[in-house]
């Protein structure tokens, strides 16, 4: 074989795996429709699940799932897990306030995340019993199997809010990478961090005070 065939062949070959990878991605990915979870993951990005999450729901993990009493497949962000008591708190000025108590146990931590700060203009509070918005800011227990989840752009998605606790039997896996765009990274970041809470002024918001 000469040199000249030696090189079609390579080049044969690569464009071959190319199309088998682009035909993997398309078909072991799902596509993100929708801005909720914006600047993290953005319409159209495509992402792929890790093996054997199915069922699974981490703190502050991006999952796929299944809303209760809905077939559409959403991916959000975990934020509580059974047993967390969790609340959002709204003034003017505050507009996105995420709490939390892990295990319904010492201290109140708020939950940082830069992408709400840049984000979130509409006051809201939360939670009545079933995990969707209240009428005032108010610490709920994590049902058992249930979860707390929102998006990462909390004024355009529906999530926990509006749909209530998250089955962990309807979690379908955790997002691993992003496989599409080839061009963005393939890890998420954005992930929120933990602050001990100084408050709004605890008795603002019910069920935070000692």
């Amino acid at each position: 074989m000469n040199a000249r065939r030696a090189a079609g062949a390579v080049l044969g070959t690569g464009v071959l795996l190319c199309l088998l990878a682009a035909l993997a991605v398309t078909s072991l990915s799902v596509r993100v429709d929708g801005t909720s979870m914006t600047p993290t993951l953005q319409e159209g990005d495509r992402v792929l699940v890790a093996p054997s999450s199915a069922g699974e729901a981490r703190r502050f993990d991006v999952v796929l799932l299944r809303a209760t009493g809905r077939d559409a497949l959403l991916v959000k962000r975990v934020i509580g897990l059974p047993g967390d008591r969790v609340a959002i708190a709204s003034t003017p000025e505050r507009p996105f306030e995420v709490l939390l108590q892990e295990q319904g146990r010492g201290p109140v931590h708020r939950v940082v995340a830069p992408q709400w700060t840049a984000q979130a203009h509409r006051t809201g509070a939360c939670c009545a019993p079933d995990g969707t918005r209240s009428a005032r800011p108010e610490l709920r227990t994590v049902p058992e199997g249930a979860f707390f989840y929102l998006g990462d752009n909390p004024d355009l998605s529906d999530d926990s809010r509006a749909y209530g606790w998250g089955r962990l039997g309807r979690v379908e896996g955790r997002v691993g990478l992003r496989a599409f765009p080839v061009s963005a990274s393939p890890g998420l970041g954005n992930r929120p961090v933990l602050e001990r809470w100084q408050g709004l002024g605890q008795g603002s918001v019910k069920g935070a005070g000692p």
